[in-house]
């Protein structure tokens, strides 16, 4: 989505990508296959090859469960790849990086919306990963004076509005894309936990459209080229939702019920989290557009019942 809103914007990027989770099949721009971790002299070649104004992170792993089973594998891809990133940066003089960023540095927070002041409280490895490169850009600013805005991305999900672009994981892990795969096929749905400390007992998250997110990259881009100072800013929409009150959207828009099976919590996750995105809207002059709950499922319906196989459906 954020590649096709540059292009759209009259920009040219370059996507580097290990495509383990991604699709080329997505990507209309070019595209070089390699890993931030463990291909550097490949990096290095790109960078010598292009001239590039900025840079935006999206790359590492994200998933949170995963990453209290495999803290290695978290701990190294999502810091040496992004150390190895910074560090080409500083030889070719690229000065501004966007950073994918995460709500989870928030963890189980006491008060609510959260707002960027709000006490970091990391409840799992994936977090660590995400606070910790924060405050390697903070120091790669004061020594090499690389200005970074680190987005904290609140639950990104929805599709193209056309129905063009959309999730395509392998396995899937986040609730939209599963409860409408769950009501296309009549497969039972997995409900991690229901005895949450919540107003229905089950988790609560602030839900942002991918294009809205998108959109918050290119503001995030001209508030660097405007000469704007490294910050970070908390990407939501403002407002939580149940994973049941998501569960009854999908049947709304789905026009199908669904079998729900109730499953013990997974590790790291917190009860509940909301932004305060007032920062964003008045510094980056960001505003979703397209994140109620409806439009969201609206569009990843869409998607997913038009792509049973994803990108492979194309």
């Amino acid at each position: 989505m954020t590649v096709k809103q540059l292009q759209e914007n009259g920009l040219n990027p370059t996507v580097f990508d290990n495509l383990v989770y991604g699709h080329k099949e997505s990507i209309a721009a070019t595209l070089i296959q390699g890993d931030l971790a463990t291909d550097k002299d490949k990096l290095e070649q790109v960078f010598k090859d292009t001239k590039f104004d900025a840079v935006i992170h999206f790359a590492g792993y994200a998933a949170t469960g995963e990453s209290m089973k495999n803290p290695y594998k978290y701990f190294y891809y999502n810091y040496v790849g992004g150390l190895n990133l910074a560090e080409t940066m500083v030889r070719y003089g690229v000065r501004h990086i966007v950073f994918s960023s995460s709500c989870t540095v928030y963890g189980n927070v006491g008060k609510l919306p959260v707002g960027e002041d709000s006490p970091i409280d990391i409840v799992n490895v994936y977090g660590q990963t995400k606070y910790d490169f924060e405050k390697i850009l903070d120091w790669y600013d004061q020594i090499y004076q690389i200005k970074s805005v680190r987005l904290r991305y609140f639950n990104a999900c929805g599709a193209a509005l056309d129905g063009s672009m959309g999730e395509d994981h392998n396995p899937e892990a986040h609730i939209i894309p599963n409860a409408i795969k769950a009501a296309l096929s009549s497969i039972p749905f997995s409900l991690f936990g229901d005895d949450y400390p919540t107003k229905d007992g089950t988790c609560i998250r602030d839900y942002i459209h991918v294009l809205d997110l998108a959109q918050a990259h290119l503001k995030a881009l001209d508030y660097l080229e405007k000469g704007g100072k490294t910050d970070y800013f908390n990407i939501g929409v403002g407002k939580g939702y149940s994973n049941k009150e998501v569960l009854e959207m999908v049947k709304k828009v789905s026009g199908k019920d669904l079998s729900v099976e109730v499953k013990p919590r997974r590790s790291g996750d917190a009860n509940e989290i909301y932004a305060d995105n007032t920062k964003a809207k008045k510094v980056l002059g960001w505003n979703p557009e397209h994140s109620d709950l409806e439009t969201i499922v609206k569009s990843a319906y869409l998607w997913h019942s038009t792509h049973p196989n994803g990108y492979l459906s194309s």
